[in-house]
Formats: structure tokens, sequence, C-alpha cells
């Protein structure tokens, strides 16, 4: 009986993803061991991430003070993310002509001029929910000119053997800022201070980054310059089945993550606490995506892993925004937390892995539409659905796309073969077609 239950819980690891990959276990952070261009990056990340989540976490609190309204708080994060689904391609394209490194420190230098004008107009008590919206829009305007530089950039620090824990230490970093800088910004609110600091110190947090940037820049052998056309990427996604899907699942994770930025002042007032105390569902979120870092594994990054990853996401956010108590909340983002590392840094890694090093920047640039594109109109749908039927049943309607790969790989393993031939990946047979969704 015992050999049986074994054979069982093998066969139900492998069918998920979740099977052992035949190498030591070791956590993301064995990749900071080499004193190379890597670590300055990655300290340089966080330290630019921080201040990013600062001004985010602000941003969604006067949002939501100036209007007390979910709307506004969906239309600011709208604003801020909309740029990729416009300008996503063409940021590729220049990743292509000029390197990720110098498109990224471009990125940084234009982040620290628009926070730092945010910050005077909030000195000068200027700052308005339509000025909010519009530094939020310029401000995504270089985020998504960030987006594919960082993907590459990341791929050129580091051997091929090490991009996935290359890409999670990414993760780590902007969830960092995500686990840390909310609590700072929401002790600067409850103490009654000027939110114009939190504008000031992302700025400041830009520069730093520039100037590492510029050190990496002087030291790297330099980039090869490509060219390339605004639609490679789309062309390549439309021609390659398995990396459709992986966008899409890229989407999901954004889609499922969403309540927790938009909803929780909602959820916040809804468990009778302060609005302001939604900085600690962020700060939780980001807290697990770094603690999950430390997890020594030894899984093998597929499809099926990822697909994993986020079902057990959909099903944190379902205990998220049904949850009786503040406490049982902030377990439940801590738990969100730590599903979003595995799905995106695993998307992120077989993506790269996919397109090949000829193809990176243009697959990246298709990747930030998934990723941050499609945040905008999730935070729409959160913020008019939220205030019509409540967050809760927004929260469970944005969290069930999450559901659909793991449903799809444990009941149709043969839809890959449909999926496959709809997006003209050459196949032959259904098995090898259904490979798509196996991983």
């Amino acid at each position: 009986m015992a050999s049986r239950a074994r054979k069982f819980q093998a066969r139900a690891a492998a069918h998920f993803g979740i099977q052992p990959a035949g190498h030591a276990a070791q956590s993301p952070w064995h990749v900071l061991r080499d004193r190379g261009a890597f670590r300055w990056y990655f300290a340089g990340s966080a330290v630019s991430d921080f201040g990013t989540w600062l001004q985010n976490t602000a941003q969604v609190v006067l949002a939501y003070q100036l209007a007390h309204s979910v709307l506004l708080v969906g239309l600011v994060t709208f604003a801020q993310f909309t740029s990729p689904l416009l300008l996503g391609p063409f940021a590729g394209v220049l990743t292509d002509r000029f390197g990720g490194r110098r498109v990224l420190l471009g990125a940084q230098l234009i982040s620290a001029m628009v926070a730092a004008t945010l910050a005077a107009l909030d000195f000068d008590r200027m700052l308005n929910a339509w000025v909010l919206v519009a530094g939020a829009i310029l401000g995504g305007l270089a985020f998504t000119l960030a987006l594919p530089a960082r993907n590459v950039t990341v791929q050129r620090l580091v051997p091929p053997g090490l991009l996935q824990p290359a890409y999670a230490m990414d993760t780590v970093s902007y969830n960092l800022g995500r686990a840390v800088a909310p609590v700072v910004t929401m002790t600067i609110g409850l103490a009654g201070v000027n939110f114009a600091w939190a504008f000031a110190a992302n700025a400041l947090s830009f520069l730093a980054f520039s100037m590492i940037l510029w050190r990496v820049l002087m030291r790297a052998a330099s980039e090869p310059e490509r060219r390339s056309r605004i639609r490679d990427g789309f062309q390549i996604a439309r021609n390659d089945g398995r990396i459709m899907v992986l966008l899409l699942m890229v989407a999901a994770v954004t889609v499922a993550d969403d309540p927790i930025l938009v909803l929780g002042p909602a959820i916040a007032k809804h468990l009778d606490v302060p609005p302001v105390w939604s900085g600690w569902f962020i700060a939780a979120l980001g807290a697990g995506t770094v603690a999950g870092s430390f997890r020594r594994s030894r899984h093998q990054h597929t499809l099926r892993l990822a697909a994993t990853a986020l079902a057990a996401l959909a099903l944190f956010m379902l205990i998220f925004v049904f949850a009786p108590s503040m406490w049982l909340a902030i377990g439940a983002a801590l738990g969100a937390g730590a599903c979003c590392l595995v799905a995106n840094s695993v998307t992120r890694a077989v993506l790269a892995e996919q397109a090949g090093p000829e193809r990176t920047a243009a697959v990246m640039a298709v990747w930030a539409i998934a990723w941050a594109g499609s945040k905008p109109f999730a935070s729409l749908i959160d913020g008019v659905l939220g205030n019509w039927i409540g967050p809760q049943w927004t929260g469970m309607i944005l969290a069930a796309p999450a559901l659909v790969p793991v449903v799809v790989i444990a009941l149709f393993p043969k839809v890959g073969f449909w999926l496959t031939k709809m997006r003209g990946k050459e196949s032959t047979s259904p098995a090898t077609a259904s490979a798509v969704l196996r991983g």
C-alpha cells in the first residue's frame, strides 16, 4: 500500500511539474556569490525598486484619500501601466539597437525626472488627482522602456546555466521594495508626513541605479547591435505555440495578483481598519516573494511547474479577498507572493530559452505587454467591479484565469495539439503537440 501511494505521489508530482531536477537543491541567492556585474546590477535594481514601491504605494493611498473611490485607484494604476500596450514592441526595438544596459540607463534617468517633478508639485500643494494620473502615465512610459532592457541585461550578465536563478533574483529585487517600501509609506501617512518625500526618495533611487548601470557599462563587454522590427515579437508568438501559452500565463499572474494593490484599501475598510493599512497587504505580497527565494529547490523549471504555481496563486487570492480577519488576509498575501516568484521566474526563463539570444529582445517586448500591459485592464476591472459588486466577488473573478492552465493540464492534455495547430507550429502528432502544455 505504501509503495502504491509513493508511485501515485511520483506520478502526480511529474504531472504537475514538481518532480526533482536531478541536481543539488539550492536557492536563487547562490547566483550572487560571483562578485561580477550581476551582483552590482542586483544591488542597483533593489535600491531603484524600493523607491518605485515607495511612490506606487503613495499614489494608491493619495488617490483613495482624494476621492474615497476604488475607481480612482484603478485609474491611477491603469494610467501607469497603459504604455506597455503602445510602446512595448518599440522598447524591444530600441533594446536591440542600442543594447539593454544603455536603454535601461536612459529609462532610469527619465524616471528620476518624473519622480522629482511629482515631489516638487506635492511640496507646493499642487498635486491633485489628475496630476497624479499624468505622472503615472509619464512614469509608465519610462517603465515600459526598461522592461525588455531589464530582461536582456540580466540574460547577458550571467551564463546560460544561471539564467533562471538570475531572473528569480531580479523578481526578488522588485519584491524587496514591495515588501519594505509600503510599510515605510504607511508609516509616513500615519505620522502625517507629506507623501512628497516618497516621490523625492524615488527620484534619488533612480539616480543611484543610474550610477551603478554606468559603472557596469564602463566595465562590461559591448553588446551586439541588431536591427529588428516592431512586429517581430508578435510574429514569433503567433508562430510558436509554446511562447504564446507562456505569455498568456504571464498575463494571468498579473491579473490574479492585482486585487492586492487596487482592492487593498477597500478590503482594509471592510475589515474595519484604516485604508492606509492596505500597505501591509502590498508589503506581505513582496515579503512572500522574498521569503520564497530562500527555499532550496531541485524542481525542473517547466511550463507545468508554472501552471501549478499559478493555481496556488489563485487559491491564495481567494483566501485574501474573503478573509474574515486582517491577519488571515496578510497570510494569504504572503502565500501569493511566494507563488508569484515561482510563476514569474519560471515563465521568464522558459521564454528566454525558447526564444534564444537572437530573439530575446523581441519576445521580451511582448512579455512586457503580457506582464505590464495586462495590468491596466486588470486595474480598471478591479476598480469598476469593485464599486459595483464589491471587492470579494471582484477578486474571485480576477483569480479565475490563473486556474485555467492547471485545469487544462489535468483534464485536457490533447488541447495542446489543437492550440499548436492553430498557432502554426509544426507538429505531426497530438503527443508531440501536447508537450506545449506539459512543459
